[in-house]
């Protein structure tokens, strides 16, 4: 089978929820994909590993662009 008739394991489009302490990335079907862990009362990056807020969004916005940006090279 082509690979443009192969069924994607992780539909999209790919969606972004946020909760109290992390956003998550999910699929057409609910399948989470990724988590981004964020503490809006970090002290010092060095100290606590965890990423802010902003970055773990930014990170969490561009992973679900993964699908798009991979359909637009095939299409290339």
């Amino acid at each position: 089978m082509p690979a443009e008739m192969t069924p994607r394991r992780f539909p999209p489009p790919w969606s972004v929820d946020e909760y109290d302490e992390c956003f998550v990335v999910r699929d057409a079907s609910g399948q989470a994909l990724g988590y981004f862990y964020f503490d809006e009362e970090q002290q010092s990056p060095a100290i606590d590993r965890r990423l802010t807020r902003d970055d773990a969004r930014r990170m969490a916005v561009n992973f679900a662009k993964l699908p798009n940006l991979v359909a637009s090279r095939w299409l290339a």
